[in-house]
């Protein structure tokens, strides 16, 4: 079995944190939850102890169990449930990724239109669909080129993007709110709310639904680590660093926003931006609205390149095994995965064009993060089931990284994990009150035709998989699955074995010409 890895670069495991947060935590989210003032803080919590949290364990131990071995979550799911599972898991993580783009783009591209000072006018701008478009394809192309140059690369641009443009507008939101509040601003945020919700109201619970979606991706740094030292040890603790801070990141920053914006008022797409310029005005500082734009718009880009590079890879790296036709299998010389890539971007590009059949920006950017949240739940029920299954078809197996001595904490995690996603998958298909999504016949029809036809294309592709597109020296470093490497036979117990294998055994009598003809000929045959 081979473990050595495609790269010589290492990953730290700051860089690695640093990268999921970039990848989990996007500061667009906050508005649709600051709706729900002082109830928001409840669905964080929930969605983190019945979603983040086993998600956070039960990748670690995945990831630190199958460290040696390529393919993440094809891996984890394959080794459980068999190739055909294992290869619908990992699309659905890729696919997932490329429908997810056009709707954090749009944010990127809000960012760049509150770049100037006049509110009224950036607004305006933000609200144009051609302007979007344009924005969401320059900035996906831009992120597509950087990944193209190597792992270095989208590590150094995605640690130090995640710090300008997401950790320290997070910071800096919350350090605002503070602010405002001891100098006696307004409190816009409706404390008559109590903080547990009316779950009555199915239609009022699909926002927080999306909730999954924010701290999704907690499982896609499994797919770099084999670039990580000790991974055993690295991979779990990186893992536990991005969740605390993701955690802390979304309730505190959804509050200073309730704070600074009625409820009545926000905007999914614009509030956040909106909500920086008030208190910028508030505190006569306006002149710093258009660095915080910028700023967020490089969290954007080294968001989007950390999804460029991860789902992408992982799914190459499976297609070099067979399972992709060897089209999807070229590289550069970079060894970065050049066809996945190009294609992937025209999948984006195709779905970007939705901007000027949906009915707002808001409209279409809502009915895709659904759809997002669909296929990504899908692939994780499937990973918390392998992992409860994995723990009896693989019991000998060496876990650097285990929930618990015996399995109950693993039943316990998984199963809350699976419980949730399967609840947040449901509430996914009602269409919510607070946006004009447009004719709900188009709002299931999108939803389930895409659910439908996302989760048939790989079932299809793997039916339909040929030898030839096996690649020779790839198949050799991806590690076979546990029923097919061969067993060892049990040594019979001879008793006079230890007295005979000290002895040397006797030269074995040279065949003959006619046995070495016999031989040759059974070889050819």
């Amino acid at each position: 079995m081979s473990t050595k890895t495609s790269t010589g670069f290492k990953l730290s495991v700051m860089t690695l944190a640093i990268m999921n947060v970039t990848a989990v935590v996007s500061l667009r989210g906050l508005p649709a939850e600051a709706v729900y003032g002082l109830s928001s803080a409840f669905y964080y919590l929930f969605a983190a102890v019945v979603f983040l949290i086993p998600t956070a364990l039960v990748a670690a131990e995945l990831a630190a169990m199958f460290s040696d071995k390529q393919g993440g979550v094809f891996r984890w799911v394959g080794e459980a449930f068999g190739p055909r599972t294992g290869f619908l898991a990992i699309f659905l993580q890729w696919i997932e990724s490329t429908i997810w783009y056009p709707t954090v783009l749009t944010f990127g591209a809000v960012a760049i239109a509150f770049i100037g000072t006049d509110q009224p006018h950036d607004m305006s701008l933000a609200s144009n669909k051609v302007f979007t478009l344009a924005v969401v394809l320059a900035i996906y192309w831009l992120a597509t080129f950087i990944s193209l140059k190597g792992l270095g690369w989208v590590g150094k641009i995605s640690k130090w993007g995640g710090m300008i443009g997401t950790i320290i507008p997070a910071a800096l939101l919350i350090i605002l709110g503070i602010v405002y509040l001891a100098t006696g601003g307004h409190n816009n945020m409706d404390m008559s709310q109590s903080f547990w919700p009316d779950l009555t109201k199915l239609d009022n619970l699909v926002l927080a639904s999306g909730i999954f979606l924010f701290y999704a991706g907690m499982e896609m740094m499994g797919i770099h680590v084999m670039e990580v030292n000790n991974p055993g040890k690295n991979y779990p603790k990186a893992i536990i660093m991005g969740s605390l801070m993701t955690v802390a990141i979304f309730v505190l920053g959804t509050f200073s926003l309730g704070l600074i914006i009625p409820a009545k008022d926000i905007n999914l797409t614009q509030s956040l931006l909106i909500g920086f310029d008030n208190y910028f005005k508030y505190l006569h500082a306006s002149w710093a609205s258009p660095i915080i734009a910028i700023a967020l718009m490089v969290g954007v880009l080294a968001g989007v390149l950390t999804w460029v590079a991860g789902p992408s890879k992982g799914i190459y790296a499976v297609g070099k095994a067979g399972y992709l036709p060897p089209f999807f299998q070229k590289s550069n010389n970079n060894g970065v995965q050049r066809n996945i890539l190009l294609v992937q971007g025209g999948l984006v590009t195709l779905l970007s064009l939705l901007f000027v059949v949906m009915p707002s920006v808001q409209s279409f950017y809502q009915i895709l993060s659904q759809l997002t949240v669909l296929l990504y739940l899908i692939m994780y029920m499937l990973m918390f089931a392998a992992a409860i299954a994995l723990r009896y078809k693989m019991k000998g197996a060496v876990r650097p990284f285990r929930l618990g001595r015996g399995n109950a904490l693993m039943w316990l995690i998984a199963g809350v994990g699976f419980a949730g996603s399967l609840l947040a998958f449901s509430l996914s298909f009602i269409p919510p009150s607070q946006i004009a999504t447009g004719s709900h016949t188009v709002w299931y029809g999108v939803l389930v035709a895409g659910c439908v036809i996302m989760v048939a294309i790989p079932l299809i592709i793997y039916a339909m998989r040929k030898p030839s597109w096996r690649d020779a020296n790839a198949a050799a470093d991806f590690a076979p699955f546990h029923w097919e490497q061969p067993s060892k036979p049990a040594q019979p117990q001879n008793p006079n074995s230890q007295s005979s294998a000290a002895q040397p055994s006797a030269p074995t009598a040279a065949p003959s010409a006619a046995q070495r003809k016999q031989n040759n000929n059974t070889e050819k045959r």
